[in-house]
């Protein structure tokens, strides 16, 4: 197969985890002509239903959501341009964990999880399967979440081991070559919202009223996913592309309603908020960085 000079592999635990974190930055590097690669580790099973006609979808029901949100990802990758996207393992490997909410706020692993939930898959055998799929694409640049998760959610922290685990593997020589050539990623990069970005757009909507969207949040006290500017390193910006991101989100209509905080003030205050994502650099040399004090590319440098 051959692939383009630049190529970016993406790694999520669940359908519209990618869409939300990083939709924008697919749909410009896939414009540009970029190879874009990405894994999803669950079908998302245990995810909450927001659509009262598909109730019925849930694990706690029918227990089919994970085949209905196959179909809501290939939606949202179609909006997104995005050609190349695999299950690690293949579709139902590793089934959702589900979470719930501890003391502090943060979601944690829940009480009882299926035998066979990525939480419990053995960290070599998810691993592995990432490296083939490494050393067949060969990325420049692969993004994923940080240690936490960006709030916790433990197929998150594990699909953060995961990518990390399969990193360094992947550029092993000797390490299971029956699996492809070893490829090591020059940069990894670690998904996360700009802290002063997130105070200042939370700050306005309680001025002009909106107390509803964000409901609880505080500016002064924000989670865990919002990151101080200082540890920052790459912004991806591309307004232009805002349109491609909301589409693929509302492809994912079980997961987010139209109604809610993700779309509140329209496409002109999306534009703003939705226009541009940002990442922590932590393997790999950071490239030149403009007058933003930041990253403009993720393949900067290479």
């Amino acid at each position: 197969m051959t692939l383009p000079d630049r190529r970016i592999l993406l790694v999520h635990a669940h359908p519209d985890d990618e869409s939300i974190n990083n939709g924008l930055t697919m749909a410009k590097y896939v414009q540009e002509g970029a190879h874009v690669t990405l894994v999803t580790c669950t079908l998302g099973e245990m995810g909450e239903v927001l659509v009262p006609e598909l109730e019925h979808l849930a694990a706690d029901r029918d227990d089919t959501l994970g085949q209905h949100r196959e179909g809501e990802l290939a939606a949202a990758m179609a909006a997104l341009g995005v050609s190349d996207h695999r299950f690690l393992g293949g579709a139902g490997r590793f089934r959702d964990s589900g979470m719930k909410w501890d003391e502090n706020g943060n979601a944690t692993a829940a009480d009882e999880i299926h035998d066979n939930a990525f939480w419990n898959a053995d960290l070599l055998e998810a691993a592995s399967l990432l490296v083939e799929i490494i050393r067949e694409v060969r990325p420049q640049v692969l993004v994923t979440y940080d240690e936490f998760g960006n709030y916790g959610h433990p197929d998150h922290v594990q699909a953060h081991r995961v990518a990390h685990y399969a990193t360094d593997l992947a550029a092993a020589r000797s390490f299971k070559p029956e699996l492809g050539e070893a490829w090591d990623i020059p940069k990894l990069y670690w998904a996360a919202m700009s802290a002063s970005r997130f105070r200042e757009d939370l700050r306005a909507l309680r001025e002009s009223g909106d107390t509803t969207t964000f409901e609880g949040m505080d500016p002064d006290q924000l989670p865990p996913f919002a990151v101080e500017d200082e540890y920052l390193d790459a912004m991806v910006v591309g307004p232009e592309h805002v349109p491609a991101k909301l589409a693929a989100m509302k492809a994912h209509k079980t997961q987010i309603t139209e109604d809610g905080a993700f779309f509140a003030g329209g496409i002109d205050v999306a534009a703003v908020v939705w226009g541009t994502e940002f990442y922590r650099l932590v393997k790999g040399t950071r490239g030149p960085v403009g007058e933003s004090g930041f990253e403009q590319d993720l393949f900067a440098g290479l």
